[in-house]
């Protein structure tokens, strides 16, 4: 067995919980790849809400779902993370969320996520997760910007009551250019 990256353990642990016909948000959609991967894990009669702020990002993932066939269990929005508590309706549940933090690959490396509307965005998601519902943040730290939301974020998640939430960290120690961190958060 292989030790899996931070990207691939975020999905192991949401297919851990997420099931056909739960409710999931995709943060911050890019190329679409963990739109796809959580649409097909809501199957036909769950629900994908995925937001970014690029409409390159909106195009890429809506071309990779009409092309997977499950453009009808997504709902995108050309806004930003920090948007979910006035978009999403305020009795929607969520059993699971996924963020990758830092810049579109492919897009303009000058867009990228801050701290201050990643973590609106999370407590957002944290208010409407289910019980044992989970929370996949990925921090890409390695460019202009990103080492400032990643000690945000972490201070954060470092904060939240331990009575109400498990958080995991998972990173790879030994790895040269600031290797990705999965923070994986879990309502008790």
């Amino acid at each position: 067995m292989k030790i899996k990256s931070a990207l691939a353990y975020s999905h192991t642990l949401l297919q851990s919980v997420v099931q056909a016909g739960d409710v999931v948000v995709d943060a911050t959609v890019g190329n679409g790849h963990d739109t796809e991967f959580l649409a097909n894990l809501v199957g036909p009669s769950g629900r994908v809400y995925g937001f970014d702020v690029q409409q390159l990002a909106i195009d890429n993932t809506t071309a990779r779902l009409k092309n997977s066939n499950l453009l009808s269990r997504v709902r995108l929005f050309h806004q930003g993370h920090e948007q979910i508590e006035q978009v999403l309706a305020k009795d929607v549940q969520i059993k699971g969320a996924m963020f990758n933090l830092g810049y579109l690959p492919g897009g303009d490396h000058q867009m990228i996520t801050n701290g201050a509307t990643t973590i609106k965005a999370i407590k957002a998601c944290l208010t409407r997760l289910t019980p044992s519902g989970i929370i996949g943040i990925v921090l890409y730290y390695g460019h202009p910007g990103g080492l400032t939301e990643k000690n945000a974020v972490m201070k954060f998640a470092n904060q939240l009551p331990q009575k109400q939430f498990t958080v995991l960290q998972y990173q790879f120690i030994n790895q040269v250019n600031e290797p990705p961190i999965l923070l994986a958060i879990q309502k008790r």
